[in-house]
């Protein structure tokens, strides 16, 4: 996808703040730190229309960026970061709950590890969350580049077998250095459209 607009248009707590559109919308999940900004960045590409932070836990709120006129990804917070209160933490899992369970405008969930790492128990209890709602998902493994190429496929199937992915589920690697993975990201998207 050619991506000729790229706004924030809301970010919302509850359903009434959400917006009143059919359009298709993706939810963007992945641990707090894992790299879900500067995946919305290279996708749209811009510098800096999701704030990157070297802190966890900046985004607290789902904020819905509407692309071309047609689509949005909701950055929804990141999970597993241990500085929140159990009663912050609670609130953000039920609103990630709430949004994912009952949006009927959602197509699909983009899952956001990072490929250096095995997959965290906080990544492999998303992952299962998403299958037992039946919510398509596209497994996206970040920072490629930190990696040499040749360990790659060593890597990706370590992800692969901890999250115990569906031969449905789509796994890519991807950079927001390098761009590698953007394409192949952005047909998987249109392709839930």
């Amino acid at each position: 996808m050619k991506v000729t607009s790229a706004d924030i248009v809301i970010s919302a707590v509850k359903p009434e703040q959400y917006p009143e559109t059919e359009i298709p919308e993706f939810a963007l999940a992945g641990r707090s730190n894992v790299g879900k900004s500067s995946f919305i960045n290279k996708m749209l590409n811009r510098k800096s229309l999701a704030r990157t932070s070297s802190k966890p836990g900046k985004t607290q709120t789902l904020n819905f960026f509407l692309i071309n006129e047609v689509l949005h990804f909701v950055d929804v917070p990141g999970y597993g970061y241990a500085k929140v209160s159990k009663t912050e933490r609670a609130a953000w899992g039920k609103m990630i709950e709430t949004y994912i369970t009952s949006r009927e405008q959602l197509k699909a969930c983009v899952l956001i590890v990072d490929l250096r790492h095995p997959p965290t128990q906080d990544d492999v209890m998303m992952y299962d969350f998403l299958k037992h709602y039946e919510i398509p998902c596209l497994i996206v493994a970040t920072k490629a580049d930190k990696i040499p190429k040749g360990k790659w496929q060593k890597h990706l199937k370590v992800t692969r077998e901890t999250l115990d992915l569906d031969k449905n589920d789509q796994i890519i690697l991807f950079s927001s250095e390098t761009g590698e993975g953007k394409d192949k990201a952005w047909s998987i998207i249109e392709s839930y459209m």
